[in-house]
């Protein structure tokens, strides 16, 4: 097996998962998503199961950054959901499809994640946002790799808070820190520098503080990123709702 970094993310749809939806932050989701590409990308293996708004935002970041993604990215995806496979599988060279088994959803998601947790060693897996979909992942991979080192991205909301509460002790600055590389430079063990052929992005992350930096990749998503309907209605439902029961919910939350 390889080693690599496991990724768990997406963005909740209201219709499907409105629980989920209530809590999450997709501009966090989305500047979280954008930070760990770019953290990884030309230094660490990535590797996620297609999620229809996810997929698309790793291409787009991918092609920004100039360099040859497909060694550095791993995106698998059930041939179940062939019907759905969102444009950009085509743009990734290194696609893995799985077999759908028996037309049945649930039985197809599970043979693709025991293949992506069987042909990779991962150090780490980052959950961020998401439905009831991370959680399942979550719990195959500690049943398989159990010492794989978990990092849920709390700030973002969605499923990601009952990943939380499932390992129960979690660092703060998970939570807190709204910082994202830098966030996952020190829970990865990415060293800052140098950035791997990447000299537009480093001057950036050198010169501008994290606000700047979110800005700057939020900005970047949003100018050339193309969503679906529900997730256009996520995006623009007004933020202080869902920050008051992020808040709400984040102190219920017994975090180290």
């Amino acid at each position: 097996m390889t080693d690599a970094i496991f990724l768990s993310a997406g963005v909740p749809d209201p219709k499907r998962g409105p629980q989920y939806a209530k809590t999450a932050d997709t501009v966090a989701i989305t500047a979280a998503v954008s930070a760990l590409v770019h953290v990884t990308l030309g230094r660490r293996l990535l590797v996620w199961g297609g999620q229809p708004a996810i997929t698309p935002m790793i291409w787009v970041i991918a092609e920004g950054l100039g360099i040859e993604y497909g060694d550095w990215v791993k995106l698998y995806q059930s041939k179940h959901f062939k019907d759905e496979y969102p444009e950009d599988n085509q743009r990734f060279q290194n696609v893995t499809y799985t077999d759908d088994v028996g037309h049945d959803r649930e039985h197809s998601l599970r043979l693709m994640r025991e293949r992506m947790f069987s042909d990779f060693n991962f150090t780490a897996a980052v959950f961020i946002g998401g439905m009831g979909g991370i959680v399942q992942e979550f719990d195959l991979l500690q049943q398989l790799q159990p010492n794989v080192a978990p990092l849920p991205v709390i700030s973002t909301g969605g499923a990601v808070l009952d990943v939380a509460q499932r390992i129960g002790s979690v660092p703060p600055d998970l939570r807190d820190d709204l910082d994202y590389i830098a966030l996952f430079h020190r829970h990865l063990g990415v060293s800052v520098s140098p950035y791997l052929a990447v000299p537009r992005i480093n001057l950036i992350i050198s010169v501008y503080p994290a606000q700047v930096r979110i800005r700057y990749f939020v900005g970047f998503m949003i100018r050339k990123l193309s969503v679906t309907a529900s997730h256009q209605v996520v995006q623009f439902l007004g933020t202080s709702l869902r920050r008051k029961s992020n808040i709400a919910m984040l102190k219920s939350l017994k975090l180290a």
